[in-house]
């Protein structure tokens, strides 16, 4: 069963804090139930509902070819935890400008937006958790303060990446203390401990994957690890969990950016699984039932918006292949339609690398590519030359506001938080 430790708050009298800051209260901090050797049955509604989205997710992997290899989905996914998270959630970074910081950073340029530097630790950490967890042994503990270390790298409080918290924290409320939080995390002592039993719960297959990540996550979020970057780290773990299942090969929907659209629903359904009593219990089984029947349906109406955006690519590289008329196979214009996709905003030599041809080829295929509209040169950090394919980064920005609306079109539904402009 889950605890309710009452703990006593003692302010810190010298700090200055108002006098209602200084009274000090009586708390209690929730701490879940072990997830591994539990039994979790779903209701037959729930169950379709993630064999639903387990399905969509193998479509889209199997048929959504375009999206298999693309950076800019790469990039969307990630952008999608920074903007869910809790602690950023009013950061806003638009895709242009996102993927111009990006490749800046790759020139060597000093970093000076702050908003999209924080944005790109979440790419970063992404990538290295898809890519070191899918095929490691286990996930360890280690492994989640390594994708927290890489979220908080760079940032004003670089030092407390990877670092499991030490004190306690909550959500809501008040900042000085606890005392009218809307939910108190585990004590700090406990942390670990619940750390390690959700990792062992990671490395099993009992469940499907899909009702996998939601548990995972729900837990994750509840057990409030670190300071700060609790909300990207958790959604990392969905990431990771789905991708070594093996039912996202390749790509993951935006499942997270969608959960911060229905983000009253979200927060309700994570609520529900903190349940007082045992855990077979009603209130257990409705509260777990529910928020996996919500995770499920935010996968698969993901992947509808993912699948649209890849007929979307789809249809701008045929429009662009007309519009050059005759394309030699192989060239370097040929190469640099496939690739553009997944980096829309290149210089000639990140263009040379992206496509394994010499910076003459591609400085040679650049005139055609603007004249035809594909390209549209462009500045990037303090002189940088460079091009980018505006038609790709309008679908991007469509997408997001897509994603933004509960309905999923801000025409018909006003977006639920704050999204890029309408593209001209």
């Amino acid at each position: 069963m889950p605890e309710l430790v009452k703990l006593a708050w003692l302010p810190n009298l010298s700090s200055g804090l108002p006098r209602r800051a200084r009274q000090g209260c009586i708390y209690e901090a929730y701490v879940p139930d072990r997830l591994v050797g539990r039994s979790f049955s779903l209701s037959g509604e729930t169950a379709a509902d993630v064999a639903d989205a387990e399905r969509a997710i193998e479509r889209l992997n199997r048929q959504a070819t375009g999206l298999a290899d693309s950076e800019g989905v790469a990039r969307l996914l990630l952008r999608a935890e920074a903007v869910a998270s809790s602690k950023i959630e009013g950061l806003e970074v638009g895709g242009r400008r996102l993927l111009k910081a990006q490749l800046a950073r790759g020139l060597g340029d000093d970093p000076s937006d702050i908003t999209a530097t924080e944005v790109l630790n979440n790419i970063e950490a992404m990538r290295w958790a898809v890519e070191s967890l899918t095929t490691a042994a286990a996930i360890t503990v280690e492994d989640l303060c390594g994708i927290h270390q890489r979220l908080l790298a760079g940032t004003r409080i670089e030092q407390y990446g990877g670092q499991l918290r030490d004190e306690q924290n909550w959500i809501g409320g008040s900042s000085y203390d606890p005392c009218s939080a809307a939910f108190v995390p585990p004590p700090h002592e406990r942390v670990s401990e619940l750390l390690e039993d959700l990792c062992a719960f990671c490395n099993d297959e009992a469940l499907p994957p899909v009702a996998q990540a939601a548990l995972a996550h729900a837990q994750f979020e509840t057990i409030h690890p670190f300071i700060d970057g609790n909300g990207r780290t958790g959604r990392a773990l969905i990431h990771v969990i789905l991708r070594r299942r093996g039912l996202a090969p390749f790509v993951v929907p935006p499942v997270s950016l969608t959960l911060a659209t229905w983000s009253q629903d979200y927060i309700n359904g994570l609520t529900a699984t903190r349940y007082r009593g045992a855990p077979t219990g009603e209130e257990a089984r409705d509260g777990i039932d529910g928020w996996i029947a919500l995770f499920a349906a935010a996968t698969t109406r993901a992947v509808d918006d993912a699948e649209a955006y890849e007929r979307r690519v789809a249809e701008v590289q045929k429009d662009w292949r007309e519009a050059l008329g005759r394309v030699r196979a192989n060239s370097a214009t040929d190469r640099l339609l496939n690739e553009l996709p997944g980096a829309p905003v290149i210089t000639v030599r990140s263009a040379a690398a992206l496509i394994g041809r010499s910076v003459q080829a591609v400085n040679e295929a650049m005139p055609g590519l603007v004249k035809a509209g594909v390209l549209k040169q462009t500045t990037v950090g303090k002189r940088n030359r460079a091009f980018e394919a505006m038609d790709l980064i309008n679908a991007f920005t469509e997408l997001e506001r897509q994603l933004a609306s509960p309905n999923g079109s801000t025409r018909h539904s006003p977006p639920e938080r704050r999204v890029p402009h309408r593209p001209a």
